[in-house]
């Protein structure tokens, strides 16, 4: 039986920052997504001149290590009381079956994270299957197609706008930071909260790379793998992605909304944190480093978070470690997702364990 939620631990230790940011981590799956469904905002060569550009950002922990020593050791122990917070590559053992590895991955474009590490070069290298988050976003056209199939997921159906559900400020707010990126707010208003949040929340360059056609990390393992002849699998449809966004309540969506715009100042910042922590394969040091060197007087919706990590990251694990157990019974499998679903009590290196799996990190 799993003890409370690590992430949760990890916020009475820090300090704390709106649900979104958590968001930022753990939607990243989802950019490209995103980028599908606002596929013609970003058509003309203009739009994405206007974006491009080297991505800026601090990290945080050196902000940090700068300025409160203290909270930076905050939080790298919180961190360290995560189960498997540190490493990005798993090895999935079971008596009788070939081994197969896990791979943890950051859905961006930073070519440092696109090249992989040596060893699970070697571990890709050698697998006869490779599998990822959901294979369908590999053809954008076939994508594009899922997602008109179930418009509600995205989009409002019902005649509502955004603008009816935002207060006077709310509205300035958003208006604001949607001009600064050449948006007409009219032209999203039916858009779901959360697809505008996504659009937000990634740093301009980042969704310039992708809207060109760059392949994040994910991508370029499974279109490899493609090439090389390797099976390739999915865990999970675009539907159920959308789904788990979707069934969130509106009203946690609209406050994630306007305070990811509040806080689009630091995502390069926070984008450099995530980065440069990964390629440490410090994963479990991210949430923890956000929270403390966040704005002290922004405060969490606790419950509302709650919802979040159950519906985004807990749920999900399961559903994940399920559909993997019959790929990793039948052996020599790189499983490449990512790599915040690995750590914690109910992240999937933990359910695998849990599974009769033996799942050694390897260095």
């Amino acid at each position: 039986m799993h003890s409370q939620p690590v992430l949760s631990r990890m916020r009475t230790t820090c300090a704390q920052l709106p649900n979104l940011v958590f968001a930022v981590a753990a939607m990243l799956p989802f950019a490209l997504l995103i980028l599908l469904a606002l596929g013609l905002l970003w058509g003309t060569g203009s739009a994405r001149a206007e974006m491009a550009g080297t991505c800026k950002g601090t990290s945080l922990v050196k902000q940090l290590a700068a300025s409160n020593p203290q909270k930076l050791a905050e939080a790298r122990a919180a961190a360290r009381a995560a189960p498997n917070g540190s490493g990005l590559l798993w090895k999935i053992e079971k008596p009788g079956v070939a081994p197969s590895w896990l791979f943890g991955t950051m859905h961006v474009t930073d070519p440092r994270v696109t090249a992989l590490p040596s060893a699970a070069q070697t571990a890709f290298d050698t697998a006869g299957t490779v599998v990822i988050e959901t294979i369908e976003i590999l053809d954008p056209a076939k994508a594009q197609a899922a997602l008109l199939t179930k418009p509600e997921l995205t989009m409002f159906t019902d005649g509502t706008t955004l603008n009816e559900l935002l207060s006077a400020d709310e509205t300035k707010i958003i208006e604001a930071e949607l001009a600064r990126r050449g948006i007409p707010l009219a032209l999203v208003s039916r858009m779901k909260p959360w697809m505008i949040a996504g659009l937000v929340a990634l740093p301009a360059c980042e969704l310039a790379r992708k809207a060109d056609g760059v392949e994040f990390l994910d991508i370029k393992i499974a279109n490899t793998a493609s090439d090389q002849g390797k099976q390739l699998l999915g865990l999970e449809s675009i539907g159920e992605q959308m789904a788990a966004m979707a069934d969130l309540p509106m009203e946690f969506h609209i406050r994630g909304l306007v305070e990811t715009i509040k806080l689009a100042d630091l995502m390069p910042d926070i984008m450099a944190t995530m980065v440069d922590l990964y390629l440490q394969g410090e994963i479990a040091q991210i949430m923890p480093v956000i929270l403390a060197a966040g704005p002290a007087e922004m405060e969490e919706d606790a419950s509302g978070y709650a919802a979040f990590e159950e519906r985004i990251v807990t749920m999900r694990n399961h559903v994940m470690a399920k559909r993997a157990a019959p790929i990793l019974d039948a052996g020599n499998a790189f499983i490449a997702i990512g790599a915040l679903h690995l750590p914690g009590e109910q992240g999937l290196v933990a359910l695998l364990e849990d599974a009769g799996y033996t799942v050694s990190a390897v260095r």
